[in-house]
């Protein structure tokens, strides 16, 4: 493979074994998903006539998913676009009740300012439940997918330069695995600890079930939605179950988080009902 594959361009990429599902971190819920998606100044001025009424049309929309595919690479699907409306709406909701609470003085022009002071309000009337042992064990449960490490798969990419059709990546393939020498230069890229989850967004389902179901140590040509790729998988890594006495601490914090999280969207749905919510021309 020396001749191949220069050592030069060997890459090594690795991945978090847990996927996370950003829209149920709650600490993710306000403010922190960042300026861009709730600095829709124009909205905020058009809707100056009727401050009990909140309007979030195509223009929100597009605003946010803007903001989404910038940062994953992506358009958000139909639940993600969801849970970004429904910040969108709670950091309205708080903008518009610090405003009235006079809590934008000296910050009229720092949006993310006002809803955070806000929010401090609310959290001032937010309190953790009693708990014990048996309630977090419960909740763990409940939500183990959070915490099991799924199985994960080691892969090689062969990277061949220039404009790739699938006869040249079966013809390159042919000769790695018959140990002959091909005409074709490549990078090597090696992946380690990618769980199906990821593979999946990289390079597609199709393309992620076929990799999986290989044979170990044997380079195939196979098609992701970026085109033909000479792929190896090299090693599959068991599942893993969490243990529950080992994350005793991380638990009982994503439990206090998700718990007072709730209670927060609760109190900024109570706030809500005082404004006539109007999406994409529909009154809720």
């Amino acid at each position: 493979m020396s001749s191949v594959l220069s050592s030069s361009e060997i890459s090594t990429t690795s991945a978090p074994a847990k996927s996370v599902n950003w829209t149920r971190e709650p600490l993710l819920h306000f403010i922190l998903i960042g300026a861009v998606l709730f600095g829709v100044d124009s909205l905020i001025a058009g809707q100056a006539d009727d401050p009990n009424r909140i309007e979030l049309d195509q223009q929100v929309d597009a605003e946010a998913q803007q903001a989404f595919e910038a940062a994953r690479g992506r358009k958000p699907d139909a639940a993600e676009l969801k849970a970004l409306r429904q910040v969108w709406l709670d950091n309205e909701v708080l903008y518009r009740e610090g405003v009235a609470l006079g809590l934008d003085k000296g910050d009229k022009s720092i949006r993310e300012r006002v809803i955070f002071k806000a929010l401090s309000m609310v959290d001032n009337n937010t309190k953790r439940p009693a708990f014990d042992d048996k309630v977090v064990r419960e909740w763990f449960e409940k939500n183990r997918a959070r915490y099991d490490i799924p199985q994960r798969f080691n892969f090689q990419e062969a990277v061949l330069s220039g404009e790739v059709s699938e006869a040249t990546v079966r013809s390159f393939v042919s000769a790695l695995n018959s140990g002959n020498t091909p005409e074709v230069q490549a990078g090597l890229r090696v992946f380690t600890d990618r769980p199906h989850a990821n593979i999946v967004d990289s390079y597609g389902e199709e393309f992620a079930t076929a990799l999986e179901s290989s044979p170990v140590g044997e380079w195939r040509a196979l098609q992701t939605k970026g085109g033909w790729r000479a792929m190896r998988l090299e090693a599959v890594v068991p599942a893993e179950a969490a243990d529950f006495e080992r994350l005793r601490g991380v638990v009982t914090q994503d439990w206090t988080d998700t718990v007072m999280s709730e209670q927060r969207s609760a109190a900024v749905g109570a706030l809500a009902k005082k404004y006539t919510i109007v999406i994409d021309g529909v009154k809720q």
